[in-house]
Formats: C-alpha cells, structure tokens, sequence
C-alpha cells in the first residue's frame, strides 16, 4: 500500500469545510496514515476505527501523555484542571471505567431520560419561537446552540443565565481537548474555563446535598453500588463532562443536519411528508455529519494494522466521519437516504465507551428537526457562508447564516 504523499491538514480551509474527498483518498490509499505534524497514526477504515474503539489493545487516556510532555510550568498551570479531566469516563481505562461508568450509568436509564422528554419539547417550542422573530438569523447562536445547553442544565439544574458562562467554559476547555493548534493564551482560557465550571458545580452539589430533587445532578449524588459511591471530584468531574458533552455535539448535530436538509431538499421534504421518519432521519444525520468527528487512542500493546506496526505509546486518531462513509458497510455512502436501514454508523463510539448521552441526543434531534422544518419548510442559506469549526475531534458549525422564510 503506497504511502501518501499529501499531508492531511485538517485545519486547511477546504479541508474544514468538506473533509469527505480526503477521508475518501486516505481511506483507500493510506488506511493507517502517519500524520508528521501531529505525531499520530491516522485511521479510516470502517474496520480499523471499530477495533481502535473497543479493542483491548486501545486506551483513551491521551491526556495523561500529552500533559506529561508539557513544559513544567505549564504543568502548573493546567493541574487543577487535569485534577478534573483525569476523571472524565471518556479518557479512564478499566477498571476505573468500569466502575465510574457503572456508577454514572444509574443517572441515564432509558426510562430517565424520557421523563425530560415534555422538558424538551417545552424549550424547542420557545426557542422557535424565538426564531421566528427574525427573518435572517444565525442558526447556532439563535437555535442549535441554546436548544442542548438550555435542556442539560435544566435537566441538571443550572440556573437559565448561566447559558453563556457554560458556553464560554466550554469553548475554553474545547481549546485543550478538541485542537492542537497553539494560540497564545490557549492553557491559560482552558485552566480558567475549567477550573470556573467546577465552582459552579462545587455550589450545585452543596446545594443538592442539603436539597435534593429529581434532576441528573441529584441522581448522581444518589448513585451508589454495594456501598460505593463517587467522591467529591468525580461528582464535580462528571457533572462537568455532562454539561460540557451534553450539548456540545448534539448542537453540531443540529447544525449540520439542518444544513444537509438544506443542501438535500428532497431528503427534507421526505422527512417534512412523514415526520414519523424522524428516527431513520436523525441517525442518517448522524452517519453523514458526525458530531465527534474523531476519537483519540493511545497504542496500549504494539500490534499491527494492515501490515503497519502501530507502538505502544504512539497516538492515534481513530475518524469516525471517514469510517462512516466506508463502501464497504454503506451502500451508496455519500448519499442522503433519510430512510436508510440498517444504519451501523460508529458515531456514539463501541464497545465500553459507547456514547452514554446517546439517547438524549436522539431524542433531542427526534424533537427538534421535525418541528424546525414544519415551522420553517423554506428556510435557505443566508447571505454569509457557514463557517466550521477548526477542530480535528469536532465537527460542526460556528456559524449557519439562514433566511427563515416562513
């Protein structure tokens, strides 16, 4: 298999915009592509990301060596930070994931979530409203943006204004995690956003604990197996990560899917003419425009992919986007099918990391979209150009300019 001459530059401007052609090239030219400038393998395949997910051979702690080679100064800037992230599910191994998962799990039974399903459909309706006030708006600062935030803090009982201090945290912290690209006061925002974040939620479990309710942050107090139950910094680790991840994708699943009906306007009048295919909808949203749109490794045992000898300690990113628009598992896989069945996307990840939010992110979509486009059937792109995120682990919008037309 002959090694690819071109650099994968996910920062590039056509690269951000429409990474597909790319991931096409990489993923049948150099399926285990090694990326020099970010010092880390490159996964494509559908099969090779599946087994990066859920394979033995695997670990998500990618930030355990990462902060390890910073400067020492650094370091001492970012460790009340790491004191936090160290405990998010997403980046522990068994059988610390094991436990904390079992812990946190007892919060999101199915039966759970959909009691927040009137909630939901409560906030959609006001901020459509809200939407339709406008003729021309920005679809993520006025919609997909607030819809998630507004529904994970309510659900974990954050007062309403703090919207933008929980959307500013977010995108301080999405500076360490969710981009290699150095700016000059990335650590310093990242630090802040985080160490700000767990405050607010050092106050929220005070006052849980002397008044307990039914929302998610009461259950997670509550939560104990056999006696065991989280501690003090874990309770406020994962109180974070569910605010942090609880609307940070579904809002770039918002985005793009109202950008691909727009885009696709046979597929929106498909979904518009029967709104019970909403479900089929969204998890073809979700295989198309992934919201994650790459999940990092760490190499625990050297082993080898299609002949490429993979060390322990290399890094790897494993593309979900890439694997999700593989020939081999997708029949047509760059097509729109708001139909399409059966549909294994990796979006939520596989195996002990499966996605524990993924069926509030669902639900969200399923609620969301359906109405949007009975409320708005003409809406168009606006006069400015969408802009995307620069992040090589996200995939969504900053910006949607959009002519409501109703």
């Amino acid at each position: 298999m002959p090694v690819m001459t071109m650099i994968y530059d996910p920062a590039h401007p056509v690269v951000r915009a429409d990474p597909h052609p790319t991931y096409a090239r990489l993923r049948e030219e150099d399926p285990v592509h090694w990326h020099p400038g970010l010092r880390c393998w490159i996964l494509t395949r559908y099969e090779d990301v599946a087994a990066a997910l859920s394979g033995p051979s695997m670990s998500p702690d990618r930030l355990t060596p990462f902060y390890a080679a910073l400067p020492g100064e650094t370091q001492s800037l970012l460790a009340e930070m790491m004191r936090y992230l160290n405990l998010w599910i997403v980046f522990r191994d068994p059988p610390a994931h094991t436990r904390l998962r079992g812990l946190v799990a007892k919060a999101f039974l199915p039966g759970t979530i959909l009691s927040f399903k009137p909630l939901i459909e409560k906030i959609v309706t006001r901020q459509l409203d809200r939407l339709a006030k406008k003729d021309e708006a920005d679809l993520v600062a006025d919609f997909t943006m607030p819809l998630p935030a507004l529904v994970i803090m309510a659900m974990m009982g954050v007062p309403e204004e703090r919207l933008y201090d929980v959307k500013g945290w977010s995108d301080d912290i999405m500076l360490f995690i969710g981009t290699a690209r150095a700016t000059p006061d990335k650590y310093e925002r990242a630090r802040r956003g985080a160490v700000e974040m767990a405050g607010l939620f050092r106050e929220e479990i005070e006052k849980r604990r002397a008044d307990p309710g039914d929302d998610l942050l009461s259950l997670l107090i509550a939560a104990r197996d056999e006696q065991d139950r989280l501690s003090e910094d874990e309770l406020v680790a994962t109180a974070m990560l569910l605010l942090f991840a609880g609307h940070e994708t579904t809002t770039n699943l918002l985005s793009t899917a109202t950008l691909t009906m727009m885009r696709n306007p046979d597929q929106r009048a498909r979904l518009a003419a029967s709104p019970d295919m909403a479900s089929t909808a969204v998890e073809e949203f979700l295989r198309t425009e992934a919201p994650t749109n790459a999940m990092g490794r760490i190499v625990r045992t050297t082993h080898e992919v299609r002949g490429v000898t993979l060390k322990e300690g290399d890094r790897l990113f494993a593309i979900i986007n890439a694997a999700n628009r593989d020939g081999s598992q997708f029949s047509d896989p760059d097509k729109v099918d708001v139909g399409r069945q059966p549909n294994r996307h990796l979006t939520f990840g596989q195996g002990p990391h499966f996605c524990l939010g993924a069926q509030l992110a669902r639900l969200e979509a399923r609620i969301a979209l359906p109405q949007l486009i009975e409320r708005f059937p003409n809406m168009s792109p606006g006069s400015s150009p969408p802009v995307w995120l620069d992040s090589l682990v996200m995939r969504g919008l900053k910006s949607l300019p959009v002519r409501t037309e109703r």
